[in-house]
């Protein structure tokens, strides 16, 4: 068995309303799938989306590695959440590169996930073929034309339908376009 990796973290501030937190508010579509870069130095401190969508994170959904910020952006392989979003204890380390001097006991901004490693794909999807596709199903239908990748590519981690997850893992056995 695969070792749990703590995983992305992002803005979080917790007022100790954790069962709010964990419920879906209403309105807001259920996700089970989701894509998660790899930001090297990042703390995707800029959005309260990635926050929200990590507390929506639970046991069991799989998600997509996506290498970002490098020559060849795209899909490398398939994680398994393993532990819900909990307080980040590194926020409060001096010590840490991840140390946050605003942030408090009584009121973290930082939470993270577990993640699993699973697989890598049989090959690398580029973000280069992710948006041929994600075009001609603007144009004509098809499962990535809402794709959060290219309607919200700033977040750093996004959801993905059921059947935008199945598309993509499908591409790993499809020459490349």
């Amino acid at each position: 068995m695969k070792k749990p990796v703590r995983g992305k973290r992002a803005a979080a501030a917790s007022d100790g309303s954790e069962k709010k937190a964990k419920a879906e508010p209403p309105g807001r579509p259920l996700h089970s799938h989701w894509l998660m870069k790899s930001e090297p130095e990042s703390r995707l401190e800029n959005g309260i989306d990635a926050r929200n969508f990590m507390r929506d994170m639970k046991p069991g959904h799989l998600a997509f590695f996506y290498h970002s910020n490098c020559k060849e952006p795209g899909i490398a392989g398939v994680m398994e959440i393993v532990k819900e979003a909990y307080v980040d204890h590194t926020q409060f380390d001096k010590k840490d590169v991840h140390f946050d001097a605003t942030s408090k006991a009584d009121n973290p901004k930082w939470s993270m996930v577990d993640v699993r490693y699973q697989r890598m794909l049989r090959r690398f999807i580029p973000l280069s073929e992710l948006k041929k596709y994600h075009l001609q199903h603007s144009a004509k239908g098809g499962p990535l034309k809402s794709m959060a990748l290219f309607t919200r590519a700033r977040l750093s981690i996004q959801p993905l339908t059921s059947e935008e997850f199945d598309f993509v893992l499908d591409l790993e056995n499809k020459e490349s376009i």
